[in-house]
């Protein structure tokens, strides 16, 4: 299997994915605008998605797919499949449980992830009926992470990288056609998670059929995988939990700002999203069951050539769209999102969180790559304790900001993430270097310099070439577009011709990996 050519398929399906997600949000921006409606279903929409994130993409995942594909590798068809069924059945009754509670215990959830809609009655009440509407998301989103888990460790990476554009499909659809037949309107985006998570979970049904790893309804809690993941899955939800409980702590801080600041937020992260997506998932989906193989199979050497490869790219790709990021936030924001009820003070509220996201975009990618090093070892409790110190560090700089710097307002609180994954990518690196997992590879010196002088010139091309942030905010559509596509294309073919220039080939990134 090759790595690079499994990253590009991955990435190519996460880009349609995310082109899509750029039309849903520029949709939900024009039909909903930032505020009160928006506000109360960004809460309620992160709630399920939160627990997505801890029960099935987080913790699960990190616990299952080492040993699922040891269990592959080691044990056999037959007791691989068995295995599997013994632990989906019981990670459905789970979710069926939480689920239940989830949507009887809404006002509760509600009261605690955004204390300052109490205040506003209409505002509490219209973010506890979007929950309840869409917190089933929760039981077959993460049934579908199941799958995602499975096929990735058959290299079956395209249909787990294909199946949230079925998601993005699913909000447009609603947001024109649903949206003015609900009162109010944003009940049709509520709907629409619950749709979506039911659609995916069908998508990915006749995949796992052929590769026959459907799993069965069985139940066996003494099965030794199921008591091994179960095990591993204590420290792994802990460690979740503390990312999950910091965006919380973040919801909660800007529940108390003015309208709009938990809006603002929102859209700056789904533009951080983009290279997120388009690498950092894309990184983490391949590396973790290539690792876990050579983990299982004593290379400490390709394990660390591997681990090598990826941080390169990280660097090479995540160094240049921060870049674009901070300096262009302005153009970007009023190009995909300022129409309708979108105005310009959203536009500058909006740019002010993305730059604050874009300072830790290095630092959220490189734990993609560092992070999957420690679970593929099946050490989930190292990683633990590094975001028990994140945590603790975020959140004191976020009641700094709160407290002491309030013209930082919300984008105090995407600076505080920032720095806080650069903080915890750093910790990372230094663990895996002093217990001597990674072993840089020769070249490293020569490699930044390099990159150092196409960033210089990438940014150059951007500020000359972007003109001033006002002449975006009254333009029309189309010069906005015109104007922004080959300002992109110009950074992106001054970058990559300056590497290509000083050295860099594309076969120098090309990797093998396991199958």
């Amino acid at each position: 299997m090759n790595l690079l050519k499994a990253l590009f398929t991955i990435s190519g399906m996460t880009l349609l994915s995310r082109v899509l997600a750029f039309v849903r949000d520029i949709l939900i921006a024009r039909i909903f605008g930032a505020g009160m409606a928006t506000d109360a279903f960004f809460v309620a929409f992160k709630l399920p998605n939160m627990l997505r994130r801890l029960f099935a993409e987080g913790a699960f995942s990190q616990a299952f797919v080492p040993i699922f594909s040891e269990y592959k590798n080691r044990r056999g068809n037959d007791e691989t499949k068995l295995m599997l069924d013994h632990v989906t059945t019981l990670l459905a009754l789970i979710l069926f449980v939480v689920t239940l509670i989830g949507i009887i215990a809404a006002p509760i959830l509600v009261y605690i992830s955004a204390p300052g809609f109490v205040s506003t009655p209409d505002k509490f009440k219209l973010t506890v009926q979007l929950l309840q509407i869409s917190f089933p998301y929760i039981f077959f989103i993460s049934l579908v992470s199941v799958a995602a888990g499975i096929l990735n460790t058959y290299n079956k990476f395209w249909v787990p990288a294909f199946t949230p554009v079925l998601m993005n499909i699913c909000f447009i659809a609603a947001a024109l056609w649903l949206a003015p037949y609900c009162n109010p309107p944003i009940l049709a985006l509520a709907i629409a998670v619950f749709v979506a998570g039911v659609v995916q979970l069908l998508f990915q049904i006749p995949f796992l059929k052929k590769i026959g790893m459907m799993p069965r309804f069985s139940i066996n809690f003494k099965d030794e995988g199921v008591r091994r993941i179960l095990k591993q899955m204590g420290p792994a939800i802990f460690g979740v939990s503390v990312s999950q409980i910091s965006l919380l702590i973040n919801t909660i801080f800007a529940s108390f700002m003015i309208a709009g600041s938990v809006s603002w937020l929102y859209y700056a992260d789904r533009l951080m999203e983009f290279p997120s997506g388009l690498l950092g998932v894309a990184l983490g989906t391949i590396l973790l069951p290539s690792l876990s193989k050579l983990h299982s199979n004593g290379d400490t050497a390709e394990y660390s050539k591997i681990l090598d490869w990826g941080l390169r790219l990280i660097f090479m790709l995540a160094l240049p769209a921060a870049v674009a990021l901070g300096l262009i936030a302005v153009p970007l924001l009023a190009t995909f999102f300022q129409y309708g009820a979108f105005e310009i003070n959203d536009v500058q509220m909006t740019r002010n969180a993305l730059v604050g996201y874009s300072v830790g975009l290095i630092g959220i990618l490189a734990v993609k790559v560092l992070a999957p090093a420690f679970y593929a070892r099946q050490n989930i409790r190292t990683p633990v304790k590094v975001a028990i110190v994140t945590l603790l560090f975020t959140q004191a700089l976020n009641l700094i900001f709160f407290l002491f710097v309030e013209s930082l307002q919300h984008a105090g609180l995407a600076l505080s993430i920032s720095l806080g994954a650069c903080l915890n990518s750093g910790i990372l690196y230094y663990l895996l270097r002093k217990y001597q997992i990674y072993q840089p590879q020769p070249g490293w010196f020569k490699f930044f310099t390099k990159l150092f002088a196409a960033l210089i010139l990438l940014s150059l091309t951007l500020w000359f070439g972007m003109g001033t942030e006002q002449s975006w905010l009254v333009r029309t559509g189309w010069t906005r577009i015109i104007h922004l596509s080959w300002l992109i294309a110009a950074g992106i073919a001054v970058y990559f011709a300056t590497l290509w220039v000083l050295g860099f080939r594309l076969r120098d990134f090309s990797k093998r990996g396991v199958g």
